[in-house]
């Protein structure tokens, strides 16, 4: 630990997405409040989201890396490239050494776990889905502890997890259990959203589900709905042209707010999503992206569609007519769209973020698994 006249410093990794930026972005809220500094390292997509972290946080941009993208030689540069990133990390570190580094997946998490692990430095990661991202997988054995956002993780064998829950930025906690308005006759609102990745095919199929709707319905329906650039145009001409009101958005900064307005959630099961539509109570209709990592998304959705509360439809059988049926059974059953919302309810941790400084704080005053191993040898 720092001394006495120096705040501990926590430096958070996370790599470009939502579901990665999103509970960093909680873990920090709290660790500044507890008296923490903090530093996020992150690549330009993760830049993206930094708007709504704290303006304490400092900001440290990585060239990210990964061999997912590029032709034949940017994959074989890629892994000087992430070890050109962990050196000089570890020089980072060196100038201004963490008491704790935490991953939250991603490539762009690789320096600094990377460095943190060659500079036997306390760290951990955090998995949000049930199943490990691939670079909390290359680390899995290499940290001092695992939190799981999703219960139960797949985990190697002999790596041993701790069930804290994903946590949530504190604009969804301000709205934590907020009052549901059951659907009724009168205006309601739908929530569609899609992620950071492959929204197309809710941008495909809903509109046209929701349009099917009952010419009563349809006339106080208001429709919040995240498409992608691309697909953005069409999606609002659609619903114009079907006399449906709705706001089409490439991105909603308010996602929060207009959860707790909605009577029913249409979403992707990323973790974050998950977190959010649970700690706020709503009924949901999930769709998983097929093409996850070892299908993580659909092992995401399980918990909330176990509890009762959320429908998952596959990609493969995401059709108009399942959808518009799926939407009808939830805004036509009002006892039952409170029972699915009181579901989601009893299933979240907004705990999540609390447990998981927990975990932080511990490993902060303890010694690290290799300094451990290396005294019992």
């Amino acid at each position: 630990m720092a001394d006495r006249f120096t705040p501990p410093l926590l430096v958070i990794a996370a790599g470009g997405t939502g579901g990665h930026m999103f509970p960093a972005q909680a873990l920090a809220e709290l660790m500044l409040r507890r008296g923490w500094r903090v530093k996020l390292s992150t690549d330009a997509r993760g830049a993206r989201y930094t708007g709504a972290f704290p303006d304490q946080v400092e900001i440290e941009q990585v060239s990210s890396a990964t061999f997912a993208r590029g032709g034949v030689l940017a994959k074989l540069m890629v892994p000087f490239r992430i070890l050109a990133g962990v050196l000089g990390m570890a020089l980072r570190m060196r100038r201004d050494k963490p008491d704790v580094v935490v991953g939250f997946g991603g490539y762009p998490s690789i320096p600094a776990l990377g460095a943190a692990w060659m500079l036997r430095l306390p760290r951990m990661i955090h998995e949000q889905n049930g199943v490990l991202g691939r670079v909390n997988t290359v680390f899995a054995k290499r940290v001092d502890a695992i939190a799981c956002g999703t219960w139960p993780t797949t985990l190697p064998e002999d790596v041993e997890g701790t069930h804290v829950g994903n946590p949530v930025r504190q604009a969804v906690r301000d709205r934590a259990g907020a009052g549901y308005i059951v659907p009724g006759d009168y205006p309601m609102s739908i929530l569609v959203i899609g992620g950071s990745q492959g929204a197309r095919i809710l941008s495909d199929v809903v509109p046209p589900a929701i349009a099917a709707l009952p010419m009563a319905m349809l006339s106080g329906l208001r429709v919040s709905h995240q498409a992608r650039d691309e697909d953005g145009e069409r999606v609002s001409t659609y619903y114009a042209e079907n006399g449906v009101n709705a706001d089409v958005q490439p991105f909603f900064t308010d996602i929060p707010a207009r959860m707790a307005d909605a009577q029913l959630v249409i979403s992707r099961s990323g973790a974050s999503s998950v977190a959010d539509i649970s700690v706020i109570g709503r009924p949901s209709i999930l769709v998983p992206f097929a093409a996850a990592t070892n299908d993580h998304q659909t092992a995401n959705a399980q918990g909330l569609v176990d509890a009762g509360a959320a429908i998952r439809m596959p990609e493969a059988k995401l059709t108009v007519e399942e959808v518009t049926e799926a939407i009808l059974s939830v805004l036509t059953n009002a006892r039952g769209a409170q029972q699915m919302a009181q579901a989601a309810l009893d299933f979240s941790r907004p705990d999540a973020a609390e447990a998981l400084a927990a975990m932080v704080e511990d490993l902060a005053q303890g010694p690290t698994t290799q300094e451990k191993e290396s005294s019992e040898g």
